[in-house]
């Protein structure tokens, strides 16, 4: 996706466009933006409200200008709240905030506006920030340890205190949560939410998504536009099941900053609803769109993005362009692979700089380096297949089954990136009936994450999987090492 379908890049010069590898567009108009760099510079260009560009004054430009003090900090995230004030957490864990603070939301224990980014420290000694969130006029940071703080605005509660009196610092948030490990945080205008366990959850102005780890789709708040999905305009109280037929949903997108909702079903399409450029779409509706953040660049009131664009996934360079051609094409290759009886063509040069088993298949002492076809007979053609497309392309386009065997594939092979990408892929088609063999799966192949996924998951379906085929399978060591792990989680308790 180009940035330049967000108004507030479409100025921009196209070679700083190239340099881009991070960006976040937020602003009452979509007027101001965060960019991060390749060479990890960090610039800000638009209207400068309070001072949110954080270059040391409050002047607008169009010009891209350097936020000095983040500059090779290795940002990773960025989040914005409604007067506007910015958060940024770094590599390392550092969390830095800028802009407006009529309400402490900058954490700094002041009101004073804060024209460069501050670093954020209290409570957080020896402490790493791995997500952060912004309301309208407070914040939230989440740890590695999975504890949550909080500060800013309190007038409704958001802080999580126990009072409505606005919090000048970061507190850690202990009312509900008590000891229990949060996963991810998100904010909507005046509210603050947590997910303990696998799901997902966004905030719109004044409604909320949250996404089951089974991909069903709950909305709650207010339905004024349609935003819940709900097929009318009735607030809701309680979270309500939404989108049934849509299948399963595997991710969802909203910002406070507006009243729109989004989300992709397993097969990769974009929906829509809420409010669309001043028209209200009760229910969802499907788009031509690839991805969830064009959503909001096009349809969103104001243009802001929902989360930080990461510009490498939608970007893509002529070279890219010309490694997706060359697979396979029958007039520059020099080394045909048979699988399944189907002959993929490829080239010794791309297979060897990109992948070291391939280095070492086409050696001078290995029989495959003199042979014009190869057979493969370990995997099926749809996975060795999508494997040369990753080694070509750097992207992965499997379902969750196939995704299974490439995940094999990868761990033979030692493409550790493959295979965290294989894991999230497997992690949109779990069911409480093959949570249990995918556990297996991740296990044997030494996906940890995707194993914590599978337990997490197994562990919130315990009835159900426990009666499956699948669970019954298992080899007595693993049941033993489950039953355990689910006893420490406290599975087990009346």
């Amino acid at each position: 996706m180009e940035l330049e379908k967000w108004p507030i890049f479409s100025l921009l010069k196209p070679e700083f466009v190239e340099k881009i590898k991070l960006a976040c567009v937020f602003g009452s108009l979509g007027n101001e933006a965060v960019i991060v760099t390749k060479d990890d510079d960090v610039y800000a260009l638009g209207f400068n409200g309070s001072g949110c560009l954080g270059v040391g004054d409050q002047n607008s430009t169009m010009e891209p200008r350097k936020i000095e003090p983040l500059c090779q900090k290795k940002v990773k995230g960025i989040a914005y709240g409604s007067g506007p004030h910015v958060l940024a957490y770094t590599e390392s864990g550092e969390l830095y905030s800028w802009g407006h603070n009529g309400y402490c939301q900058l954490g700094n224990g002041s009101t004073n506006q804060g024209l460069t980014p501050y670093l954020v420290t209290t409570h957080l000694h020896n402490k790493r920030v791995a997500r952060i969130a912004a309301g309208s006029h407070h914040s939230l940071a989440l740890t590695e340890e999975g504890e949550v703080l909080a500060w800013g605005q309190n007038n409704c509660g958001q802080v999580g205190s126990g009072t409505t009196t606005n919090q000048p610092t970061p507190r850690k948030v202990i009312a509900s949560i008590g000891g229990r490990r949060v996963v991810d945080i998100a904010c909507g205008q005046t509210s603050s939410m947590a997910v303990m366990d696998n799901g997902e959850i966004v905030c719109g102005y004044s409604h909320t998504l949250a996404l089951s780890d089974e991909g069903s789709l709950w909305a709650w708040g207010a339905n004024s536009y349609g935003q819940l999905g709900t097929g009318n305009k009735a607030n809701q109280c309680a979270p309500v099941r939404v989108a049934q037929d849509l299948g399963r949903i595997v991710d969802i997108a909203s910002s406070h900053y507006c009243h729109l909702s989004a989300a992709m079903t397993q097969n990769s399409k974009i929906y829509l609803w809420g409010h669309c450029k001043a028209q209200s779409v009760v229910g969802p509706l499907e788009t031509g769109f690839s991805s969830l953040h064009e959503v909001f660049a096009l349809w969103a009131s104001p243009s802001v993005t929902y989360e930080p664009v990461s510009v490498t996934t939608f970007t893509r360079s002529s070279l890219a362009q010309a490694m997706a051609l060359a697979l396979d094409d029958e007039e520059t290759a020099d080394v045909v692979f048979m699988v399944d009886e189907r002959r993929i063509r490829a080239h010794r040069a791309v297979l060897k700089i990109r992948c070291q088993y391939f280095r070492n298949m086409f050696q001078e002492h290995w029989k495959e380096n003199n042979l014009e076809e190869v057979e493969v007979k370990d995997y099926s053609f749809v996975v060795f297949r999508a494997f040369l497309q990753y080694i070509y392309t750097d992207t992965v386009n499997v379902s969750p089954e196939d995704a299974i065997g490439l995940l094999e594939l990868a761990n033979a092979y030692c493409e550790e990136a493959l295979k965290h990408q294989c894991e999230r892929i497997i992690r949109h088609g779990i069911t409480t009936e093959n949570a249990a063999m995918l556990y297996a799966v991740a296990i044997k192949y030494e996906a940890t994450e995707l194993e914590e996924f599978c337990f997490r998951f197994a562990l919130n379906h315990m009835t159900e999987v426990a009666q499956t085929e699948a669970f019954m399978a298992l080899d007595e060591l693993t049941v033993k090492n489950f039953i355990q792990r689910a006893a420490q989680h406290g599975a087990f308790k009346y």
